[in-house]
């Protein structure tokens, strides 16, 4: 029973202690990892999320105790499978072998607010930029680009301060344009759930 009320004395002491480190105003910077669950929308596609990984770094420009905003800089895998649909709309130029994952490389710039609900508890959100590192012109026989070289997303999430400078924080991050590089017959559009463990130096 003593040790119970004494763990718990602890925690309450020293976990504001932390929260109010880790948001005092000034530039903290930090690094991220993230599981990262992917697919993209549409009738070409599986409706299954597949699980990738984002590393990335971000810069907290705390304003105020509650209020922040933080630019980040992550590498983004994302893999998609091709559906049945692929080649009902894409027959005339799809490889007999297309029914494969797709597998796509992202450096991805989200720009984020980060709101206090209390000093340890955030609500992130704001615009992201994606822009595509490689793609798979072997899906299609003419080799002509299958992906546009970038993608506007939205971003909303929250993000949770701890102890020891650490934070966790999870979001969904929906894409508002097209990703489709070769026509209008079907739209493509990302998107992805992603969990993850940072650190604040």
């Amino acid at each position: 029973m003593k040790r119970t009320l004494l763990t718990t004395m602890c925690m309450v002491i020293l976990v504001p202690a932390f929260a109010q480190q880790a948001t005092k105003p000034g530039i903290h910077l930090g690094i991220k990892a993230d599981a990262n669950l992917t697919k993209i929308d549409g009738q070409s596609y599986s409706d299954a999320f597949k699980l990738n990984y984002s590393l990335g770094a971000y810069a907290k420009l705390q304003i105020s105790r509650l209020f922040a905003l933080q630019p980040e800089l992550n590498f983004v895998q994302s893999t998609s499978t091709v559906s049945n649909h692929f080649g009902d709309i894409y027959n005339d130029i799809a490889n007999p072998d297309y029914r494969k994952n797709i597998r796509l490389n992202y450096l991805s710039i989200p720009l984020l607010a980060s709101i206090g609900v209390t000093n340890h508890f955030f609500i992130q959100v704001g615009p992201q930029y994606g822009i595509l590192m490689n793609d798979q012109e072997n899906l299609f026989q003419n080799g002509k680009d299958a992906f546009k070289k970038g993608d506007f997303s939205m971003v909303g999430g929250i993000w949770i301060e701890l102890p020891a400078r650490l934070n966790v924080h999870a979001r969904y991050v929906i894409g508002l344009s097209n990703i489709n590089d070769i026509d209008n017959r079907d739209n493509w559009k990302s998107q992805a759930i992603q969990v993850g463990l940072g650190f604040t130096f």
